[in-house]
């Protein structure tokens, strides 16, 4: 098990798999721009440990020493010391290839570079770096502290070493890890997205309200949300730059963003975070 795990992002997923990380014994330095972001992704994990100590999956002893793991930083030089790291800031192909090329100066050579990219390619990430061999993603599931999916995308040039030691670490983590080629959307966006789009498109065409898609979808096939709630909870923009990575790498027309979409992102209507998305919160 790697002993220091790096964290770049202390955004909702990077918190998330800081937490992990400290839960299961791993020190973990989380970076993000401002020390506001940090103290606000401290707070959610220390709400979300609040949480498991009430439910009494945890003790108030691994609460404690969880968030005695957990140091924070915005620089990214202490990355010096990292065994491993993962990426974690937004779905902005230049901004994760300026990462990866400062990560790749910062890091020993050999360490493994991961990237929680929903949708941009892997091999372009590792393009970046003097490293391609180590750079692999590692697509964890929101919320990352229940949900025990992890994706691990090999790029082109990504080796076997990088692959199962990347595996081991999510095993390491309590996760399931489950092995994809590198094409846009992976597995679970390439299916979940378009899916997304689609109830977006029944609900600009008037198929139905909302509620009435999201209804068919939890009622009829099980899902335990709707596709529009489901898309609220990801953050409006986030389905949008995925469903914009997918139309631009496989250039087939089904993968057009719906134009409401668009709009409401336009708008600002970004869901859950936004307090206004398909639905008001």
């Amino acid at each position: 098990m790697m002993e220091k795990i790096g964290v770049v992002g202390a955004g909702q997923m990077g918190a998330g798999i800081a937490q992990v990380a400290a839960m299961n014994g791993c020190s973990v330095i989380l970076t993000d721009v401002e020390d506001s972001v940090l103290d606000r992704a401290m707070g959610r994990i220390e709400k979300s440990l609040a949480s498991f100590l009430k439910k009494e999956r945890i003790s108030e002893e691994e609460k404690k020493g969880t968030l005695e793991r957990i140091g924070t930083t915005l620089d990214i030089k202490a990355f010096q010391d990292a065994d491993f790291v993962v990426e974690a800031v937004t779905e902005d192909q230049g901004l994760k290839l300026e990462i990866f090329k400062r990560l790749d100066e910062t890091c020993r050579p050999g360490v493994i570079l991961a990237s929680n990219t929903s949708s941009i390619p892997i091999t372009r990430i590792a393009s970046a770096t003097k490293r391609p061999s180590e750079v692999i993603g590692m697509h964890f599931m929101n919320p990352v502290p229940l949900m025990k999916l992890v994706e691990i995308i090999r790029g082109l040039a990504t080796s076997d070493d990088t692959f199962e030691t990347t595996k081991d670490l999510a095993i390491g983590l309590k996760k399931t890890p489950v092995g994809a080629n590198d094409f846009p959307g992976f597995i679970s966006n390439r299916i979940l997205m378009p899916m997304i789009n689609e109830a977006v498109f029944a609900l600009y065409e008037g198929v139905g309200t909302a509620e009435a898609i999201d209804s068919v979808m939890k009622l009829g096939m099980n899902h335990p949300m709707g596709p529009l709630q489901l898309a609220d909870l990801i953050g409006l923009d986030t389905c949008l730059s995925i469903m914009e990575v997918l139309h631009a790498g496989l250039g087939d027309s089904k993968y057009r963003p719906c134009p409401l979409l668009r709009k409401h992102v336009d708008a600002g209507y970004l869901g859950r975070k936004a307090g206004q998305g398909f639905y008001t919160y």
